[in-house]
């Protein structure tokens, strides 16, 4: 019989050895599974919104959500929700023997439940104050985030401007906010702990009275209620372990929070070559115009210069033939369709843009040039190559030691500010679009502040001011009306200090 005993206590172990193991490994594959399809969903969602969300946003708190935020929720659910199974197994079974155990056990059982409604009282308003606490954790360290992401981004500047010991002490101010929120979180924690603690053992002391009152009338043997306190340190265990994943899990609702409503948020411009008389002012800058009764057509194949001082509004023309803003009168026409109307994807494969500062990504330069095209668009060697020709990028490429696979580096860095450019210009012109921002190569151009030979070889030359129209005509016809386009030709020949002169970087080239 003892052997018997002994093989069955064997067999037990190895079935919750088993179960144990395919638990555990069940629940660090959930984790894995749901940590990958939040990250993916959250990202989704970051591609789909307008530029205007970045506009208002911060990039570390955008990346704060998409790291720690996506972390503590995954890890919470997962982690919590194999202890919170466990421990509520764990209690049903104990509860049915607390009830079972004598004729007299289910008067104890009453006394175990007296404290109950407090204990939920108590975690109720915890849970509350402390996801509130967590949810301003998670803003202060996104915060924190934000600086650290903008000083690493920027190092060559803090290093010019020995600013070293004023990007460390802002990035410690911050992390001081975050710290001061957790230290209000851990007196909450103590408080919690304290009396989560204290009831369940004031509890144990009642059944302990009553029980002993029992016993004393000959109602209830020694051996029951010695059973019966086993049971209840048992019930008192995973009430303790559920307690614990409330906690953890209010902590993380916090973070949730924020980024359920980033997987909510809709992007604010719907899915809706010329420029109806309108206005237009940035949704940061709503009281700043910066287009004001703004009208402009462009013909099919020409090519029009924008010129003017900074902060005309001659970027923001383009942002909005881009379809990054909407403007707030007036409509923007591609083929005498408002932009709104065509798929954002296939309207920005049809108007390419290259800036004064293009951005390239850590992958090889033909991954550069292809960046954004669909699988089924994805063009070939030769005509990655051509397109390099045509921006006379091909030959400084092929001097590369690994040619087109050689990696740009983190944002470009392993390429000059020239070789950029120049790559930059490859990746609008494989995808053969109809519209170019720039770029000279006889199709639908938009230029602004290119230099001289460019803008004079312009079919029209418009003069923006003020957010206006104010000159339009060919280079000679300009000149020869003595405006604003002639005094600006007039101040870069006297610059160049000769009757020729090579560029037009005076008319203000930083975005308007």
């Amino acid at each position: 019989a003892f052997l018997a005993l002994v093989r069955r206590l064997l067999a037990v172990s190895a079935g919750c050895a088993l179960f144990s193991a395919m638990r555990g490994a069940l629940f660090t594959l959930e984790y894995a599974f749901l940590n990958r399809r939040i990250r993916s969903d959250l990202f989704g969602s970051l591609m789909r919104q307008d530029v205007e969300f970045f506009d208002r946003g911060k990039t570390g708190d955008v990346i704060s959500r998409l790291t720690a935020d996506v972390q503590t929720v995954s890890d919470s659910i997962c982690l919590n929700s194999n202890v919170l199974s466990r421990s509520a197994l764990q209690a049903a079974v104990t509860l049915y023997f607390m009830f079972t155990e004598s004729e007299e056990s289910w008067r104890l059982s009453v006394i175990t439940f007296v404290l109950v409604p407090a204990i939920l009282y108590v975690c109720k308003v915890y849970g509350g104050y402390f996801r509130k606490l967590q949810t301003d954790i998670q803003s202060a360290l996104a915060d924190a985030n934000s600086v650290a992401e903008e000083m690493v981004g920027s190092m060559t500047t803090v290093k010019a401007h020995a600013a070293e010991w004023q990007a460390t002490g802002t990035y410690f101010a911050r992390l001081t906010n975050v710290f001061k929120l957790q230290r209000q979180q851990a007196a909450v924690y103590w408080l919690f702990v304290v009396v989560q603690t204290f009831l369940p053992n004031a509890m144990s002391a009642l059944v302990l009275f009553y029980g002993g009152s029992l016993i004393a009338q000959g109602k209830m043997d020694s051996g029951s209620l010695v059973s019966f306190m086993l049971y209840q340190q048992s019930l008192s265990a995973a009430f303790q372990a559920m307690g614990d994943v409330f906690s953890n899990m209010s902590g993380a609702v916090g973070a949730a929070e924020k980024v359920v409503e980033m997987l909510r948020k809709e992007p604010k411009i719907p899915p809706s070559k010329g420029i109806v008389p309108g206005t237009f002012a940035y949704p940061t800058r709503p009281a700043t115009r910066v287009l004001d009764g703004f009208s402009l057509t462009i013909r099919s194949g020409e090519v029009v210069a924008l010129v003017g001082p900074s902060g005309g509004g001659k970027s923001s023309i383009v942002k909005l033939i881009q379809r990054f803003y909407v403007p707030i009168s007036g409509k923007v026409l591609f083929d005498g369709r408002d932009v709104g109307d065509y798929d954002p994807q296939w309207l920005r494969q049809e108007v390419a843009m290259v800036g004064q500062e293009p951005v390239l990504y850590a992958s090889s330069i033909r991954d550069n040039i292809v960046f954004g095209l669909p699988e089924d668009k994805i063009p070939s060697q030769e005509d990655v190559e051509a397109a390099a020709r045509l921006a006379n990028a091909h030959e400084f490429i092929m001097a590369l030691p690994e040619g087109y696979h050689t990696s740009c580096g983190d944002k470009g860095v392993q390429i000059s500010g020239g070789q950029k450019q120049r790559i930059a210009i490859a990746r609008a012109l494989v995808r053969k679009p109809s519209v170019l921002d720039r770029v000279m190569r006889g199709r639908t151009v938009v230029v602004i502040a290119h230099r001289l030979s460019t803008v004079q070889d312009a079919n029209r030359i418009i003069v923006v001011k003020a957010g206006r129209v104010a000159e339009s005509g060919t280079h000679q016809q300009l000149v020869a009306q003595a405006g604003a386009y002639s005094a600006l030709v007039r101040r870069q020949m006297a610059r160049a200090g000769s009757g020729s002169f090579s560029s037009l970087a005076g008319f203000g080239t930083s975005d308007g």
